[in-house]
């Protein structure tokens, strides 16, 4: 099998000096030192506030899959609360998960799901913090691994399900600011 990677933009091997940067300037990149080695961000300085993120993800289905959810039918259990504590569970594991995510303390996760078309399902988690960095991610990473439980628990019935749409909706608090999508 050849190598996907290989002469792409994602590949490893670098045509660049030892210890050179062929990016950005480093000083741009917030999680990149000056030699454009890793770095996880110091937010000792920065001033705890509330803040607060709203992520979501959709997952499209077969009807049948969609009627098995619904009716609490499938062999591995119920679909939607178990995706429900997925979703929290993910929250808390975020920095786990993705590298240069802060652990941070989680003062609470609201997770919502609603059936947006008759075979697809939307998830909305929203993570609330009082901390020195954004709960961005946490909020990403409980709308996807919500659907993706979905997945896990409706395969049987339909491995064709498709995970869409996972997209921060809303952010507030910290040094950014607030935003929201509007479409």
């Amino acid at each position: 099998m050849s190598n996907p990677f290989e002469g792409s933009s994602f590949s490893r091997e670098s045509k660049e000096t030892p210890g050179e940067y062929p990016g950005p300037d480093a000083s741009e990149l917030t999680h990149v030192d000056s030699l454009g080695h890793a770095k996880m961000v110091d937010v000792g300085g920065k001033p705890e506030t509330v803040r607060q993120a709203t992520a979501s993800s959709r997952i499209s289905m077969t009807p049948a899959a969609a009627n098995a959810i619904r009716r609490n039918t499938l062999a591995k259990g119920d679909a939607i609360a178990i995706a429900r504590i997925a979703a929290i569970g993910a929250v808390k594991q975020t920095s786990v998960l993705i590298p240069l995510c802060h652990p941070l303390w989680v003062d609470g996760v609201q997770v919502q799901c609603d059936w947006v078309q008759e075979t697809a399902l939307e998830w909305r988690v929203t993570v609330r913090s009082t901390g020195k960095t954004g709960v961005e991610m946490e909020a990403l990473t409980g709308a996807t691994v919500a659907a993706l439980t979905i997945y896990d628990m409706g395969k049987a019935i339909d491995r064709s399900m498709e995970i869409t749409s996972v997209k921060l909706l809303e952010k507030s608090g910290g040094s950014c600011g607030d935003d929201l999508r509007t479409e």
